[in-house]
């Protein structure tokens, strides 16, 4: 047996959850399974978070009902890394990071759980997912994050989640729109030379990232080096036709970590303030948040990689 499924079984045994009604001859059928399908994640994640759908065939389409698998999953259908992520998130009521509260779609639920260090490993978002795989992320999950008490827990009438209306968003923006977004903010990004802009494409998103911004010494204000390059973006931002923006601060590793946590939202705040007084947007239409060095995209122990983690990115959230 592999040590993985040693370490799953040992945590089961050791957690009093595991009262959880798995007889032994499910976990083996799990065991043996190279790609669950949605319906068998949803038995077996509800299950661990002590939620009880009525039956266990409902606990597929009580998850669907809550928005807590993939849109346009079927129960059987194999499951993804991204969308067994998004259940268990959902369903353990885990909070997430900026991201995850606005969007809450698998995406962002697997980077939060890599984050966490739920996934572990060289892990591909689309992956399917084994039994062994489920559970090892199930064990993980209950060591971290246990249900509140033994019993089963009454399924609840569903109730729509609302957002507070400031991060209320649209539905996903299509491929002709998007094309049409990408080549606006190229084009005007040319224009003005930015080579240190980068647009990138992923998902559920559209981002510009400044790499190396320069900020005075200990303070969040910005050279005229800076400002030229941030009038740049501000003109591609509104020819593109940006309704609502985030805008997010990194810092490379230097300093406490609570220190390069307020100092990255203070200049991303600085960064709002900068394109609000040039009336690209409203303040409420624009989200500052700071994730000091906590997202690193280099290695923070050379000149350049530190260089490169020092960013500020612009997300797009709405477009009309």
């Amino acid at each position: 047996m592999k040590l993985r499924f040693l370490f799953t079984l040992l945590l089961f045994l050791t957690l009093p959850v595991i009262l959880f009604s798995q007889t032994a001859l499910r976990i083996e059928r799990l065991l043996d399974t190279l790609a669950v399908s949605y319906e068998d994640a949803a038995q077996f994640v509800l299950e661990a978070a002590n939620i009880n759908p009525g039956t266990i065939d409902g606990a597929f389409v009580y998850a669907m009902e809550r928005k807590w698998l993939p849109k346009k999953a079927l129960a059987g259908d194999e499951a993804s890394l991204s969308g067994v992520a998004l259940l268990i998130m959902r369903s353990f009521n885990i909070n997430g990071g900026i991201m995850f509260t606005i969007f809450k779609n698998p995406h962002y639920a697997y980077r939060e759980l890599t984050y966490q260090n739920i996934i572990i490993g060289r892990k591909s978002p689309g992956m399917a997912v084994s039994g062994d795989d489920l559970l090892f992320m199930i064990s993980r999950i209950l060591a971290r994050f246990p249900p509140p008490d033994l019993q089963y827990m009454e399924a609840a009438p569903f109730v729509q989640e609302e957002l507070p209306a400031e991060l209320l968003l649209p539905e996903l923006l299509d491929d002709a729109v998007i094309a049409e977004i990408l080549g606006e903010l190229r084009t005007e990004l040319d224009a003005h030379d930015l080579a240190e802009v980068t647009v990138e494409l992923t998902d559920e998103e559209i981002m510009l990232s400044l790499s190396d911004i320069q900020f005075l010494a200990d303070s969040v204000e910005l050279p005229e080096s800076e400002v030229e390059k941030l009038m740049g973006i501000a003109q591609a931002l509104s020819y593109a036709r940006v309704h609502r923006l985030l805008i997010a601060g990194h810092t490379a590793m230097a300093g406490s970590a609570q220190g390069r946590q307020e100092i990255s939202l203070a200049r991303a705040e600085a960064v709002k303030d900068f394109l609000v007084s040039l009336g690209v947007l409203s303040e409420h239409q624009i989200i500052a948040h700071g994730y000091g060095g906590d997202r690193p995209i280099a290695d923070n122990s050379t000149p350049q990689g530190m260089a490169l983690n020092r960013r500020v990115e612009f997300i797009i959230l709405e477009h009309y």
